[in-house]
C-alpha cells in the first residue's frame, strides 16, 4: 500500500473539523458504519461486564462524545473522562455532551494519540472507535497497540470498533461490494463514491484478525471479537 498517498494528519483534522453534526446524534452513530448503534452498545456493555471498576476513561478520537456518553448512561455512576481527538470543534462538542451526561472531570488533549503525553496504567477503560483505521505501516500499528497495554490499570480494558479490511482478497472484494451496497441503499450510488473515495485517500484499515493477533503480541490475554459485519468490527482485550 503507498502510504504517502494517504491523508496527513492535518488533512484528516481539517475534514472533522467541518463534520460535528454527523457524529452528534447517539441514537444512530455514525450512519456510513454498518452496525453502528449495536457496535456502540456491545463495546460499552463489555467494558462494564469485565471491568471491575471505572474511574478514568479514555476515549481515543472521541468525535462528539458518544461512546462515552453511551458508558456512562450503561454504567450508571460517574467517572473521570480523558478525551482525545484531532478536532477542536469535536474536543468542544463532546466536552459539553459528555458532561450533561455526567462526569467527575474532564480532560482534553487535542493531538494525535501517539503524541499524547498521557500516564502508564491511568486508564480503567479504553475505547477507540473509528480511529485506528488511520494508522498506517505494521510499526506505526505495534507501537499504537503497546501504548495501550500501558495506558492501561491491570485488570483495565480497551474496547475498539473499527473498519476493517480482509486477509484473502477475494474476500475483501466481496466484502467491499456488500458495502457498497448498503451505502447505496441509505442514500444512493452518489452516496456510495462519496465515501469510498475518502477510504481510498484517508483510511489504511487492516484485517480484524490482523489486531485480534496484534492485542496479544502486545501483552493482552483475555482477546474478545464481539461482532463483525461486512467490513466493520467490534472487540477488544483485558489486562490481567
Amino acid at each position: 500500500m503507498n502510504f504517502e498517498a494517504k491523508s496527513s494528519v492535518d488533512e484528516i483534522r481539517q475534514r472533522f473539523d467541518n463534520d460535528v453534526e454527523r457524529f452528534s446524534v447517539l441514537e444512530t452513530g455514525q450512519t456510513a458504519t454498518i452496525d453502528a448503534p449495536l457496535a456502540m452498545e456491545l463495546i460499552t456493555q463489555a467494558a462494564i461486564a469485565s471491568t471491575p471498576q471505572i474511574r478514568r476513561v479514555l476515549d481515543i478520537g472521541c468525535g462528539a462524545g458518544n461512546n462515552t456518553i453511551k458508558l456512562r448512561q450503561a454504567y450508571g455512576s460517574n467517572f473521570d473522562v480523558d478525551l482525545l481527538d484531532l478536532s477542536q470543534p469535536m474536543l468542544d462538542r463532546a466536552k459539553q455532551r459528555v458532561a450533561a451526561a455526567g462526569a467527575n472531570s474532564i480532560e482534553l488533549w487535542q493531538t494525535d494519540f501517539r503524541d499524547a503525553a498521557l500516564e502508564p496504567e491511568s486508564c480503567d477503560v479504553i475505547l477507540a472507535a473509528a480511529v485506528l483505521h488511520h494508522l498506517r505501516n505494521d510499526a506505526d500499528w505495534l507501537s499504537t497497540f503497546e501504548k495501550l497495554f500501558r495506558l492501561l490499570t491491570p485488570g483495565g480494558s480497551v474496547w475498539i470498533t473499527d473498519l476493517v479490511s480482509h486477509e484473502t482478497s477475494s474476500v475483501h472484494q466481496m466484502m467491499w461490494a456488500r458495502y457498497g451496497e448498503y451505502l447505496t441503499g441509505l442514500d444512493g450510488p452518489g452516496y456510495r463514491d462519496k465515501v469510498f473515495a475518502y477510504i481510498e485517500k484517508e483510511d489504511s484499515p487492516r484485517p480484524v484478525t490482523y489486531q485480534l493477533d496484534l492485542l496479544r503480541r502486545v501483552g493482552f490475554r483475555h482477546v474478545e471479537l464481539l461482532h463483525k459485519n461486512s467490513c466493520f468490527a467490534a472487540f477488544g482485550a483485558v489486562k490481567l
